[in-house]
C-alpha cells in the first residue's frame, strides 16, 4: 500500500481510538460519582455509533455508498440496543455482575472502586469496542470497489436479520418480565424457546453481516478480527460462560431449560424433562441476554 494511503488510515484509526478512550474516561469519572458502572453496557453500543460517525466524517476518500450502508446499519443496531440497555439500567438499577466483579477485586487484590472499574471495566471495554468495530472503520476508509457484489448483499441481509432478531428477543424478554405472574420463572417462550441467548445470536449475525459488506474492499476483509473476537467473547469468555456460571445448580428449573434448549444458535427444543413448574425464588433479572 502506498505511503500516502497508509498515513490517512493510521491517522483515522488513531483519532478514533483517542475519541473512544476519552469517552470511556469520561464515563469512568461519572461512575466514580454514582458508584455504579452498569451503564457501560449501553455505552458499548453507543460507542459503535460514535466510531461509525467519526469514520464517516474523516474517510473522505471512501466509497460513499458503502459508507452510508455501514454507518446506517451500525447506527440502527447501536441506538436500538444502547437505548434498550440504558432504559433497563434506569429501571432495574446496578448490574449484579459488575457488583460481583468489583467485590472480588476489592477482596482478593485490595483494589479500591476507582482502580477496579478503571482497569477491569472501562479500560478493557474501550479497547474491545475499538477492535469489534474494525469492519465499520476499515470498510468506510477503503475506496474500492464501486458497486456491491453478492457478498455485500448477503452481508446486508444477514445484518438486517441480526438486528431484527436481537430486537425481537429483547422485546419478548421485556414483555415477559413486565408481567408480575412471570416473576421468578424462566423465559422459555418465543425465540427463547429455541436458544437460551437469542440476543447473542442476533448480535453475531449483525456484526458478521457488517463484516461481509466491508470484506468486498481490500482493507475491510482484514477486519474479520472484529466479529471473530466478538463471537469468541460471547461464546467462550464473558458471554454465555459468565452468565450461566452456577445457574444450573443455584436456580430451580434452569438445568431443565438448559438441557432442552440450545445455548445460542436456534434449534428446535427437546421435550421437557419434567412437568414441574419452572420457577426461581431469586429476584435476579439483571442480565439482558439471560432467560431469567
Amino acid at each position: 500500500m502506498p505511503c500516502e494511503d497508509v498515513m490517512p488510515l493510521a491517522l483515522i484509526l488513531l483519532i478514533n481510538f483517542v475519541v473512544i478512550a476519552a469517552v470511556f474516561a469520561g464515563l469512568w469519572l461519572w461512575s466514580r460519582k454514582i458508584k455504579d458502572p452498569s451503564f457501560v453496557d449501553a455505552f458499548w453500543a453507543f460507542g459503535m455509533v460514535i466510531l461509525a460517525l467519526t469514520t464517516f466524517i474523516m474517510a473522505g476518500d471512501g466509497w460513499l455508498e458503502r459508507k452510508l450502508v455501514l454507518a446506517g446499519l451500525t447506527i440502527a443496531w447501536g441506538m436500538r440496543l444502547g437505548l434498550h440497555l440504558f432504559h433497563r439500567w434506569g429501571r432495574e438499577g446496578p448490574d449484579r455482575r459488575y457488583q460481583a466483579l468489583i467485590g472480588r477485586l476489592q477482596d482478593k487484590r485490595g483494589w479500591d472502586y476507582d482502580k477496579a472499574t478503571g482497569l477491569a471495566v472501562f479500560g478493557p471495554q474501550a479497547i474491545l469496542l475499538f477492535v469489534v468495530c474494525l469492519p465499520v472503520q476499515l470498510g468506510q476508509i477503503s475506496a474500492e470497489p464501486v458497486g456491491f457484489g453478492i457478498i455485500a448483499l448477503l452481508g446486508f441481509a444477514l445484518a438486517v436479520f441480526g438486528i431484527a432478531y436481537e430486537a425481537i428477543a429483547d422485546w419478548q424478554l421485556s414483555v415477559f418480565k413486565e408481567n408480575p405472574a412471570n416473576k421468578g420463572k424462566v423465559m422459555d417462550q418465543g425465540l427463547w424457546a429455541w436458544s437460551r441467548h437469542p440476543n447473542y445470536f442476533g448480535e453475531m449475525c449483525a456484526w458478521w453481516g457488517i463484516w461481509l459488506i466491508a470484506a468486498e474492499s481490500a482493507l475491510g476483509f482484514w477486519s474479520f478480527i472484529g466479529p471473530a473476537f466478538l463471537t469468541f467473547t460471547l461464546l467462550r469468555w464473558s458471554g454465555v460462560p459468565l452468565l450461566e456460571k452456577g445457574m444450573k445448580t443455584s436456580r430451580p428449573g434452569y438445568a431443565d431449560y438448559a438441557a432442552r434448549t440450545s445455548a445460542v444458535f436456534p434449534w428446535p427444543p427437546k421435550a421437557r424433562a419434567s412437568d414441574e413448574p419452572v420457577i426461581d425464588d431469586e429476584d435476579d433479572t439483571t442480565e439482558y441476554d439471560s432467560a431469567v
